[in-house]
């Protein structure tokens, strides 16, 4: 301010700046826009754009990714109702079979029963049959000592004897049938 004080004598008002400073200031400013717009601008552009391009890149692909996943699970939702499908059809085809062997089982074991029985039976046909046979000899001896003590004479003769015998045993037997 001494400066221009000293120059001129005209006071200098401190709102409004010299006009050389404007000059200045604007040619400055001017190289400093054409700067700007020139090199930092596009280069900001492209940079920005890069980002915008990532990103919504980076959505697409999630997107995407969501969509796949979305459809897998779909997929493997579907594969799991037919592997419980597949399962619940399993589990009844072996509770049939199951049924099934038990039935056979059950019958063989009945057949096996009914063998058992039979046999059982057979064996006491047979134990019956000789303890009758057995009885017959010694009531028949019996029968034979208690009639010669009553007669009082011996009935020695074996066939005359047997004759006897089982002819009163088989009266015995048909009057008990009746």
């Amino acid at each position: 301010m001494l400066f221009l004080a000293a120059e001129g004598g005209e006071p200098h008002n401190p709102i409004i700046p010299p006009w050389q400073e404007i000059v200045v200031g604007s040619i400055a400013f001017a190289v400093l826009c054409y700067v700007l717009m020139k090199f930092v601008f596009p280069r900001m552009e492209q940079t920005f754009q890069a980002r915008v391009d990532a990103i919504e890149g980076g959505i697409k692909r999630a997107e995407a990714a969501q969509a796949e996943a979305n459809q897998l699970l779909e997929q493997y939702r579907a594969q799991l109702a037919e592997a419980r499908t597949d399962a619940a059809k399993i589990r009844d085809d072996a509770r049939a079979d199951a049924e099934g062997i038990r039935q056979d089982i059950l019958a063989k074991a009945r057949e096996e029963s009914d063998r058992v029985i039979q046999a059982g039976k057979d064996a006491l046909t047979a134990e019956r049959a000789t303890i009758v046979r057995e009885l017959r000899a010694e009531v028949g001896t019996i029968a034979v000592d208690l009639a010669s003590k009553i007669v009082g004479e011996s009935l020695a003769d074996e066939a005359r004897r047997k004759g006897t015998v089982d002819r009163f045993l088989s009266d015995l037997e048909s009057t008990g049938a009746r």
